[in-house]
């Protein structure tokens, strides 16, 4: 199997997932929302045709609901998000890499499975966010530059990102935008 699926997972610690949801909403409510993102997720990767790993944020959890048997279970290494995406993809050469994370209620087997489709005929593909930011970014094969000098965490992700694609002549293909969760509104929006 040529596909990998890297899944992006903050350890559901209270006080320590969506914190900008909880500055409105609780940190309780905030970590019951990020346990049904979690839920979400982990319902629509389990079939997808690929071999899958989690990367969590903090530790390893051994006994949750990412089953052994389906997903490799692994931590996040680097300084920032760029950094820890970069490292998560080298570790999968010669694959088709797609990266999602894990609060995005939109997001569907059907749209990953698109994202491995697309990278047939396609250098990278990009899942769009509402907010300027991306849940989905697969390759066929590494360009570090994409993860180096991003303003992470705001509305300019995207256009930094595709402007770094178009510099390295890179082909690529936005999938269909969606929401994701990051404060009360998107949450109400729901």
């Amino acid at each position: 199997m040529n596909n990998q699926l890297i899944i992006f997972a903050k350890n559901p610690i209270l006080g320590q997932v969506k914190t900008r949801l909880a500055a409105t909403v609780g940190n309780k409510k905030a970590l019951e929302v990020y346990q049904q993102l979690l839920a979400h997720t982990n319902k629509i990767t389990a079939s997808i045709n690929a071999k899958k790993s989690v990367y969590y944020s903090e530790f390893i959890e051994q006994e949750d609901q990412w089953k052994s048997s389906i997903y490799d279970k692994k931590l996040q290494e680097g300084d920032d998000l760029g950094a820890r995406m970069k490292n998560a993809f080298q570790q999968h050469p010669k694959r088709k890499v797609v990266l999602i994370g894990t609060d995005c209620p939109g997001l569907s087997a059907t749209i990953v499975d698109q994202a491995f489709e697309a990278l047939r005929f396609v250098d990278v593909v990009i899942g769009p966010a509402e907010d300027g930011g991306y849940y989905l970014i697969g390759m066929n094969q590494l360009e570090e530059s994409l993860f180096q000098d991003v303003t992470w965490s705001s509305s300019e992700v995207l256009n930094e990102t595709v402007n770094k694609i178009n510099k390295k002549k890179l082909s690529f293909l936005l999938l269909k935008t969606l929401s994701d969760v990051d404060t009360e509104k998107d949450l109400n929006q729901l």
